[in-house]
């Protein structure tokens, strides 16, 4: 039995069609991932079949009903997670949870649900304040209210940590009956091979529908195939790191943290943060949501002044000297930070302009930056139209335009498909063989593989430091994934 039946779907934005033809069926009572590049046309998919989009052509059956013409006769049978946080962020965790009960017209009896996302003790706590993964759990929750017949889920893991994504699945297998239908879309493919049913599409069209276990019998294996599926990938000379050229002081020690700590009432964010980086390392700062490492990161870069302790960017005190010490630094944040309503040529040229580029060097580093990055064709498209992917592209793309010796990146690669991670990830590893030093966060552990350190921060302070195998054999595992899980686990203890 189906609970989704499309046929010849097809939904065009002007000239740019975001679904091709698509036919497709969705199994009812089954967990299906939905996986693709960035505007492959996931989310437009998933907006068509609630009837928030409607199609140019094609036909669709969701339930029974026509979410045409019977929009709202469907939206009593669903539950629809967006992919930006779509809850009140200046309503309490209960308020929130209270609001969408009402308007699904459920009784207030939350107990289970906040015992179950171990949200209870923060209920009054603003969902605004919350951490990234305790905020999805609350949206997830909210989805969740009334028992959806079928269950939408736009990229819920997007930018939590490992411990909350198996928080997230566990909440979703264990708080659904049999015979929800659950179409969960997802940039993590270890997550989608342990679904009933995966969905591969790619440029508006399904390549790949059918059990996970048939294309590939494990995680790893899998990815290459669905990547394989994609067109693969080539891995070729990083064009970024070839054109990079700075001017470095011969400092063995680039960036040092020492002491640092941010405190907030008689909260501490961060405590007795201090470590050392060398020149042309690759530094992964990983932990859970809340653990720090933005906190830690502003810092470092002084947008954020410590409460006690300092750090050196270059041998450069960020307290004493913070405009020397950032000039030397290029930084990437973990939410978009450039202008929207600016172009993409209008961006970097801010960004030029603010790194102390010449006139005479700015119009030519411009341009080149937009080669290097492939930004050419978007050029004068608005940085907020563009696709997830291509705003990380740009929001890298100003962080290197002054060829700084030392980057920070904030999680370059949250929500990112997997080919925009492995190029990301090229053009790291071959500025870090030129002598640049990255500090790193993720919440891709294999991701954690490419760095030469990791230091592993839990509740604002260092647990464990190392090298990836280092770290493993501590932990006695495998793979990174269950290292960062039993470390963490341990200092609990």
């Amino acid at each position: 039995m189906q609970t989704v039946t499309i046929k010849n779907l097809t939904k065009k934005f002007d000239s740019n069609v975001a679904l091709d033809n698509l036919s497709l069926n969705i199994e009812k009572g089954k967990i299906t991932g939905l996986i693709g590049a960035d505007g492959a046309g996931k989310t437009t998919l998933l907006r068509t079949i609630i009837g928030l989009l409607l199609a140019d052509e094609g036909e669709i059956n969701v339930l029974g009903f026509n979410p045409k013409t019977q929009k709202d006769e469907l939206n009593m049978h669903i539950g629809y997670m967006p992919q930006k946080f779509g809850l009140y962020e200046d309503l309490t965790v209960i308020e929130n949870l209270k609001l969408y009960a009402d308007l699904k017209n459920v009784p207030h009896d939350f107990d289970k649900m906040l015992e179950f996302t171990t949200l209870a003790p923060f209920q009054d706590r603003l969902a605004g304040a919350l951490s990234g993964g305790m905020k999805q759990k609350l949206g997830l929750a909210c989805t969740l209210l009334g028992n959806p017949e079928f269950l939408l889920l736009d990229e819920p893991s997007v930018g939590v940590d490992p411990i909350s994504r198996r928080d997230l699945m566990k909440m979703v297998r264990e708080m659904i009956t049999p015979e929800t239908t659950v179409l969960w879309s997802t940039a993590y493919l270890d997550e989608a091979h342990s679904f009933d049913t995966a969905v591969v599409i790619d440029k508006g069209k399904v390549i790949y529908e059918g059990k996970p276990h048939e294309l590939a019998p494990t995680p790893q294996e899998f990815e290459n195939k669905v990547i394989d599926l994609m067109g693969g990938y080539k891995q070729e000379e990083s064009l970024i790191a070839k054109n990079y050229n700075y001017d470095a002081p011969n400092v063995e020690l680039t960036v040092e943290a020492d002491n640092l700590e941010k405190i907030y009432g008689n909260f501490y964010a961060v405590k007795n943060n201090t470590f050392q980086i060398k020149k042309g390392e690759i530094f992964g700062l990983l932990g859970p949501n809340g653990a720090g490492k933005s906190t830690s990161f502003k810092m470092m870069c002084g947008l954020a002044k410590p409460t006690n302790g300092t750090a050196r960017i270059m041998g450069i005190d960020i307290k004493k000297n913070p405009e020397k010490a950032r000039a030397n630094l290029g930084y990437m944040a973990q939410k978009f930070s450039l202008y929207g309503s600016l172009t993409v040529r209008e961006n970097l040229n801010f960004f030029a302009l603010a790194y102390g580029i010449s006139v005479l060097q700015r119009n030519k580093k411009v341009d080149e930056v937009i080669e290097v990055f492939g930004l050419k064709e978007y050029e004068n498209m608005k940085a907020q139209d563009l696709p997830l992917g291509l705003k990380q592209r740009l929001s890298m793309a100003a962080a290197l335009i002054h060829n700084p010796p030392v980057l920070f990146l904030d999680e370059p690669t949250s929500g990112v498909d997997v080919l925009t991670r492995r190029d990301f990830w090229n053009h790291i590893t071959s500025l870090s063989k030129k002598g640049v030093t990255i500090m790193v966060t993720t919440h891709f552990m294999d991701e954690a593989e490419y760095c030469d350190r990791i230091s592993l921060f839990y509740k604002g302070e260092t647990i464990a430091i190392g090298t990836p195998t280092e770290l493993k054999q501590k932990a006695n595992a495998k793979d990174m994934e269950t290292a960062f899980i039993n470390l963490i686990k341990e200092s609990e203890k």
